[in-house]
């Protein structure tokens, strides 16, 4: 069987602001507590960037220990790809910023917006640039200061969220073509624009001129990402002929613990193979999966070789999944 380049992940790394704010600081501000907010979330504390921290030294933070990692230094990268809605400013974009504060040099920078999802779509575009030997070497980063577009009045949506930056670092590598390769497996993204109004911001350049504050409908979107998740996962498995369950890490997008408990179920995953990082980071959103990522990694159960199934969904709706193997 003939080879072909597929996107191998050769280094991981993350970063959390210092500043946390556990469930029962927020209580004494607002009419919650720390038994409503974990009984209904699993959520017990997320945290939070410091003044003048922006989305961009968080990617820059997370994107040196991912180098670090892999062994390389920012001027050996000729693609970065940043998944983030919370930009530092509207243009340009910010992966030119994280660019900027790497060192990196001239190379291909863009942003990814598709929210919480955004992730899995960076990861495809990374993989397909790389696969179609437009750059040899990718960072991807999902980096999010959520903290800046929350409305702290709002108890149902501010308990939710939280700030941080995940990264890992892809290299182009000839494979086999086959299910047992390294790296990038199989894809699966889409988006149904019917359901913008149940999760979005309340703001845009276009619309209001202001930045805005983030709007959900709760019990619409724990419904439909339950089902959309399931499916996405599902789809992404038969892709290569195989089930969910055989899978040796399922890493959902940290929103919600009963969201993923409810996928985790539906797809026969055992909840020892799910990674879980919602009760201490909070919804990250695009920054979730890479976090969870590299805390698996630094502690050792995530083992090269191991099939890892990634899968999002965020405002829009926009979901998607994405197979590897690490």
């Amino acid at each position: 069987m003939s080879g072909r380049l597929r996107a191998r992940v050769v280094g991981v790394g993350s970063y959390l602001p210092a500043r946390v704010v556990t469930n029962e600081e927020l209580s004494e501000r607002l009419p919650t507590s720390d038994t409503w907010i974990r009984e209904r979330t699993g959520i017990r504390m997320r945290h939070l960037a410091a003044e003048g921290e922006c989305t961009s030294d968080l990617a820059t933070a997370a994107a040196k220990r991912a180098l670090a990692s892999a062994g390389l230094e920012a001027a050996e990268v000729d693609l970065l790809v940043l998944a983030t809605s919370t930009p530092d400013h509207t243009f340009p974009a910010t992966a030119t910023a994280v660019q900027r504060k790497l060192a990196m040099g001239p190379a291909i920078a863009f942003d990814v917006q598709a929210v919480c999802a955004g992730f899995a779509y960076a990861l495809s575009l990374a993989h397909g640039l790389l696969a179609t030997r437009q750059a040899r070497r990718a960072l991807v980063i999902g980096a999010e200061t959520f903290s800046r577009i929350l409305d702290w009045e709002d108890r149902s949506t501010c308990v939710l969220f939280g700030d941080g930056a995940g990264a890992l670092v892809l290299e182009a590598e000839e494979q086999t073509g086959t299910v047992l390769d390294r790296g990038i497996l199989a894809v699966e993204l889409c988006a149904d624009g019917r359901h913008y109004h149940h999760l979005y911001v309340d703001g845009g350049p276009s619309s209001t001129g202001t930045v805005g504050h983030l709007r959900m409908n709760g019990r619409e979107v724990f419904r439909y990402a339950v089902t959309a998740l399931t499916d996405s996962a599902q789809r992404v498995c038969r892709k290569l002929q195989l089930e969910p369950d055989q899978v040796d890490w399922f890493v959902p997008h940290q929103a919600n613990r009963r969201i993923i408990e409810a996928v985790a179920r539906r797809l026969g995953i055992a909840l020892e193979r799910v990674a879980l990082t919602v009760d201490r980071h909070a919804n990250t959103s695009a920054a979730s999966i890479p976090l969870a990522l590299d805390e698996l990694h630094q502690s050792g159960q995530l083992e090269p070789g191991h099939l890892v199934l990634v899968s999002a969904i965020g405002g829009g709706f926009a979901w998607g999944s994405v197979l590897l193997r690490w």
